[in-house]
This record gives structure tokens, C-alpha cells and sequence, in this order.
């Protein structure tokens, strides 16, 4: 006999208010966390020579950049430590817990002192705050790709799942937003001074408002309904490395599905600023309203992408993204190189964002259906942040690095070769948009499948995508 946790059936009304409520607090803690990592790319341009002196401003770019990338070799300890904690202990905890991580390391660039200052210990202040915030980050994409996929309901999968990515553009659309702003009312020697720390700041205070909403969130039912006790189906393995070996697989998927899209993603978004200024010789500010544009209309995109892939799966979506990726990249980056106005940079930028969506709108929802409920926040977590660490981290840094050798057209073939191991991926793999991630999900696969109109016991169904049932055991 089954010893999970009840779980009251709540009613319409208020599944709904519930359901939005987990959206917004889900949404916009990520919106926060994406806000403090990805500000730190956008005012690099400014606090580079703070840190490091030089006359050299690729070198120095290059040093900040080096920085950016080893915040990302922290993302797989923290998905490991943050996705265990998810598993075992609420997606609810481990959203609250990330958020004031990150509130803690945005605190710290905003107070770390510069070379004049104090040499190179100010680099040192940078580095520790960019480990705790991928820690921090390496944790809250597993906890929101998770917690947004199961609080949402299951034939709206697509579009819940799609606004992680809604919200980490919108994080991104305020550091822009934030540095629009700085540069039409500070003057570049003001920026390059101390107005760079004001975003850093403002980081901090977003993220205390965000742990108290995070505190009123509702744990998901998926894990409230798992079983505990003595007839807990190895209740002393989840969100461990032994239990996720069992669906190593699974998590070679997500690694092998991350690669493409991680490094497309980066090279669109945190280097598209900085390649329109060093390479189509565009004013900073130009290249920022491009990037801030074109953001805002990607951000728009998801939920419809989700909506899709709820009706016609994730597959389609996953191989039309990585198709014209892997074609696609070497002429529109090329053109971008050349782009000599804001109309022009601004086509190219969305043609880009638009194949992208096929990716970003649904891959959270597509990791999170390949696991089960006791290891599913971790089997999201870790393979992710490996691919993360390795490509998308350093994306910035291997194309300045071609940049500053001569060869900076090879960094285009880079970024297609990615993505054809990614489509690879795509036609290979099930479609994994009728798993079944909750018990409820599986009696009524269950029920269909048997005809009779009622459910077998907790976990006996299976939907068409098969293994996640086994969550609800």
C-alpha cells in the first residue's frame, strides 16, 4: 500500500489562482537571477580597465570575459548541490536558497574595490562573486525548469516551461534597460568610474524582494505526492549521483540537446554587443538598443513557440532551431560584421532570436519530462550545467580569442558545428511531450489506456513518453 503524501484536489478556481501564482513567483525570482548574471556581460565594457590594466582593449575585454567563464565552472556544483537539495527537499527551498546566493554575490561587485585601489585583489573580489553566482544560477535553472514544469498543467507544459526563458530575457532587457539608461544620463568617464557598480546594487535589493515572494510559494504537487517511509520507493536516493546514473541516458540527452542551443543562445545575446562594437565598428550605445530591441520581441516569442510545441510536440520546434542554426550562422554573422545601421543590425539580430526560440522556448520543459520526480530537478541540474561550463561559459571567450588570433570567421563554424551535433540529437531522441510526471498524470494515462475509465494504482500508467511514470512509485 502506497504511504505518499495526499494531496488535496483543489478546485478549479482556485488551481488556477495557484497556478498563476506559481508562474509569477516562479518567473520573476529567475527574472532576478538572470538580472545579476547576465549585467555583469553587458557592463563589462565599462569596469574591464578597473579591474585590469592594459592598453589592450581585447585583452582586457578578454580577462573580464575569462571571468564570465569560470562563474559557469561552478554551475555544475551548485546544480549538483542545489538540484539534490531541490529533490529531496522542495523545488520551493531551493528556489529561496538560490535567490540569496545570488543577492549576496551581486552585493560584492558592487562593493569590490579596483586595481588602483587595491592591485588585483579587486579581480579576486570579481572571481568569488562570479563562483557564488554559478553556484547560484547552476541551481535555479534546474529548481525553475522544474518547478515551472510541474506546477503547470499538462496540456500547457510548452507554455509554462517557455517562461523561464521569458524571464531570464526580461532579467537581461533590465540590465539593459538599466544600462540605457546610466549612458544617457552619466557620461562614459562617470560609467567607466563608478556608475557601473549602480546596477550591481540595484541586483541585490531586486533579489531581497524575490526571497520574500519565493517564501510564499506553494510546493508542486508532483513532489508533495511522492511516497516516504518504509514503502518509499528508495526514498534514501533522491537527487543523488547513484540514482541519477540509473538514467544516464537521459542525461546525455540533455547535454548532447544543450550543446547547440546554449552556444547559439550566448552568441546572440551577451556577445552581440560586444561583436556589433568591435567588429561592425557600431557606437556603444547603437549596438545596446539592438540588443535591448531585439531582446524584447525574442522575450515575446516564447509563449507562442510553447503553445506550439503543446500541440504539435517539442521535436519540431528542437530540429527546425538547430537546421537553421547550423545553416544559418555563417552568413548572419557575417552580415552583422558588416551591418552598418540600427535597421539593418536590428533584421539580422531577430532572424537569429527567432531560430533560437525553437530551442529556448521549451528546452526546460524537454529536460524536465525526460526524468522522474526524485531526480528530476538534479538530471535537469547537472548534465545542463556541464554543457553550460564547457560551451555556452566560454562561447564569449572563444570568440574573442579568434578575434584577437585573426580568424574570426572560424568562431561561425564553431557555432554551426555545435548545433548539428544538437540536430543529431533532435531526430534521434522521443518526443517527450505526453510524459507523465505526476501520479495523477499516470492513473490517467492508466485509465485510457485500459479503457474502464478509472486509474490502476499510483505509478501503473504510462504515457506515450514512458519513462517518467516511474516518479509516482
Amino acid at each position: 500500500m502506497s504511504s505518499s503524501v495526499a494531496v488535496p484536489a483543489p478546485t478549479s478556481g482556485e488551481e488556477r489562482r495557484r497556478r498563476r501564482t506559481a508562474l509569477v513567483g516562479g518567473s520573476l525570482g529567475n527574472l532576478v537571477e538572470w538580472y545579476d548574471w547576465f549585467v555583469y556581460a553587458s557592463f563589462a565594457i565599462y569596469f574591464a580597465d578597473s579591474f585590469f590594466p592594459g592598453d589592450n582593449p581585447t585583452t582586457q575585454l578578454m580577462n573580464t570575459a575569462g571571468i564570465f567563464a569560470v562563474g559557469f565552472l561552478m554551475r555544475p556544483v551548485g546544480g549538483w548541490i542545489l538540484g539534490r537539495a531541490a529533490d529531496r527537499h522542495g523545488r520551493k527551498s531551493a528556489l529561496t536558497l538560490t535567490v540569496t546566493m545570488m543577492s549576496v554575490a551581486a552585493l560584492l561587485i558592487a562593493v569590490a574595490p579596483t586595481y588602483g585601489q587595491a592591485g588585483y585583489f579587486g579581480a579576486l573580489v570579481l572571481l568569488l562573486a562570479r563562483l557564488l553566482q554559478g553556484m547560484s544560477i547552476g541551481g535555479e535553472y534546474a529548481a525553475s525548469a522544474t518547478y515551472l514544469t510541474e506546477a503547470s498543467a499538462r496540456n500547457r507544459r510548452g507554455l509554462g516551461s517557455s517562461f523561464q526563458y521569458v524571464s531570464m530575457t526580461c532579467g537581461q532587457l533590465l540590465g539593459l534597460g538599466v544600462l540605457i539608461t546610466l549612458q544617457h544620463t552619466l557620461t562614459t568617464a562617470q560609467l567607466e568610474s563608478w556608475g557601473w557598480r549602480i546596477p550591481f546594487l540595484l541586483g541585490a535589493l531586486f533579489a531581497v524582494v524575490v526571497f520574500w515572494l519565493r517564501r510564499r510559494l506553494q510546493e508542486t504537487d508532483a513532489f508533495r505526492e511522492q511516497p516516504s517511509g518504509e514503502d518509499a520507493h528508495d526514498d534514501g536516493a533522491r537527487g543523488t549521483l547513484r540514482a541519477l546514473w540509473q538514467y544516464r541516458r537521459q542525461a546525455g540527452l540533455v547535454m548532447a540537446l544543450t550543446l547547440g542551443g546554449t552556444v547559439a543562445y550566448y552568441t546572440y545575446t551577451t556577445y552581440l554587443t560586444k561583436y556589433l562594437v568591435g567588429s561592425a565598428g557600431m557606437e556603444k550605445t547603437t549596438a545596446t538598443l539592438v540588443s535591448f530591441t531585439a531582446l524584447a520581441l525574442f522575450a515575446v516569442l516564447q509563449p507562442f513557440a510553447g503553445m506550439l510545441s503543446d500541440r504539435i510536440g517539442r521535436r519540431p520546434l528542437l530540429i527546425t532551431f538547430a537546421v537553421g542554426c547550423t545553416v544559418g550562422t555563417y552568413p548572419i554573422m557575417t552580415a552583422l560584421g558588416s551591418a552598418s545601421s540600427y535597421w539593418s543590425a536590428l533584421g539580422l539580430s531577430l532572424l537569429a532570436l527567432v531560430i533560437i526560440t525553437g530551442y529556448t522556448s521549451i528546452n526546460a520543459a524537454v529536460k524536465a519530462e525526460l526524468f522522474p520526480t526524485r531526480v528530476r530537478a538534479l538530471g535537469v541540474a547537472l548534465p545542463y550545467a556541464i554543457a553550460n561550463a564547457l560551451f555556452g561559459g566560454t562561447a564569449e571567450y572563444v570568440a574573442l580569442w579568434f578575434k584577437n588570433s585573426g580568424h574570426e570567421t572560424m568562431f561561425f563554424w564553431y557555432v554551426s558545428g555545435c548545433a548539428l551535433i544538437s540536430l543529431v540529437t533532435y531526430v534521434l531522441m522521443p518526443d517527450t511531450r505526453d510524459a507523465a510526471l505526476s501520479r495523477a498524470e499516470a492513473d490517467a494515462d492508466a485509465a485510457a489506456a485500459s479503457g474502464t475509465g478509472t486509474g490502476g494504482g499510483p505509478g501503473e500508467g504510462a504515457g506515450p513518453a514512458g519513462k517518467p511514470v516511474e516518479t509516482v512509485r
